[in-house]
């Protein structure tokens, strides 16, 4: 007899749900080794679903009879979402005024609870867009969210910790990819559906296991204000911007190494896009995790200024990449890949370390809002470029602006001990 996730997954919660039940809250502390671990696994569980939407593509296009171009809007309807989401938990603060464990485990039940009822509701676009735009709205008190709690368990070592909750989430954008490379292939229903338990179970680990870091400080009431205080820093300045330039580059070149591929493939030999758009983008996984264990030693501030340097030099060769053998060409999108995310983890460590501390949280959360706001005027310039110049290899130049205006603001942080 066939099975399918569906048969399993019923049971499977209800068993999970009652050892989880079987324990309490204990006291922890900043020593016990699963803590990393479970903010990692709960970080990736949810912003998993942020790119579900990506993976089952062509099966909602024949669902809706819709055209390429509107179900390709997608990945932005989810982007709005998100950077709407980061306003109002930023303006309300509401990671630092409330239980941020606590916010984590409702925004990833709803969000869940928006992405699986597309299998029932999601009868026109227009409704699986704005299921989408809720999804992407309360990943806000996910992603930054995750971040907060963990810089509320680790003062020192940030660097390292959020090296792997950014890692967790360069595996979750790259994964899609994999899933078109015909490895393998989940129908797609049991892909919304095993995402949505994923994250409702990612979570629960993180109400019931983790809870608030020793370094948790609330803000004991709401200020409107609070987002014009935390850039009174210079230092916080200087961390803000050098994000915004990085995140000018980022999300724009993971968009387009499928378009790189194919640009190269037109003039040379053919090669798997979807398996190579994998590699190139996961690869900053682990990137992520090194970058977080040389914060240690050189600093965040440092890692963060070279990562940008190596990713910005690649930004500007990137017109002769395409002029290469195979390997060569591969070899140097794979650099490309490891440098342009290996300092994200590391911005956002500084961006915690130099905010005002009861308002970590919304600075996070803020930063985060304005950065992903940037990716999407760069995807778009890039894009209507890249149209208009006849698809020429130079248009990825106009990608330079981004890591020289994080050089420039993160050059003065490098000279301190961050």
């Amino acid at each position: 007899m066939n099975h399918s996730l569906f048969d399993f997954l019923p049971p499977l919660i209800v068993i999970c749900l009652t050892e989880l039940r079987k324990k309490r809250p204990i006291a922890i502390t900043k020593r016990q080794s699963y803590i990393l671990p479970a903010i990692v696994l709960s970080q990736f569980a949810g912003t998993s679903l942020w790119f579900a939407g990506n993976a089952i593509l062509p099966d909602i296009q024949r669902e809706l009879s819709a055209d390429g171009n509107t179900i390709g809007n997608i990945t932005t309807i989810v982007q709005f979402g998100f950077i709407a989401g980061t306003l109002a938990f930023a303006i309300f603060a509401i990671a630092d005024r409330f239980d941020p464990a606590k916010v984590f485990f409702v925004s990833s039940t709803l969000a869940a609870i928006a992405n699986v009822t597309i299998i029932w509701l999601a009868k026109s676009t227009a409704t699986l867009f704005a299921l989408r735009f809720v999804t992407g709205f309360f990943l806000a008190g996910i992603y930054p969210v995750g971040m907060k709690i963990a810089a509320d368990w680790y003062e020192k070592g940030l660097g390292k910790a959020l090296g792997y909750l950014v890692g967790a989430l360069v595996i979750g954008t790259a994964f899609p990819h994999l899933l078109k490379s015909n490895f393998y292939k989940l129908p797609w229903k049991e892909v919304l559906v095993f995402t949505s338990c994923f994250a409702f179970m990612g979570g629960l680990i993180i109400v019931l296991f983790v809870g608030d870091g020793p370094y948790k400080k609330f803000a004991t009431h709401f200020q409107a204000s609070a987002m014009f205080r935390i850039f009174r820093s210079r230092d916080f300045r200087s961390a803000a911007f050098g994000y915004f330039g990085h995140m000018w580059e980022l999300y724009t070149f993971w968009a387009f190494v499928p378009v790189m591929l194919s640009f190269y493939q037109r003039n040379h030999q053919t090669t798997n896009i979807p398996l190579w758009s994998f590699v190139i983008i996961a690869i900053g996984g682990i990137s992520c995790v090194v970058g977080g264990y040389a914060s240690q030693k050189f600093g965040s501030a440092r890692v963060a200024f070279y990562s940008l340097l190596c990713s910005g030099i690649c930004c500007l060769a990137s017109f002769i990449f395409f002029q290469l053998p195979l390997p060569l060409f591969i070899l140097l999108m794979l650099v490309w890949g490891f440098f342009v995310i290996a300092d994200s983890p590391q911005f956002s460590a500084l961006v915690s370390q130099t905010a005002v501390p009861e308002y970590k949280g919304t600075a996070l959360t803020i930063v985060t809002s304005i950065g992903f706001a940037i990716t999407i005027g760069s995807v778009q310039l890039l894009n209507h470029a890249y149209d208009t110049w006849a698809k020429t290899n130079a248009v990825f130049l106009l990608l330079i602006p981004g890591p020289l205006l994080g050089l420039l603001f993160l050059f003065r942080l490098t000279k301190q001990k961050r």
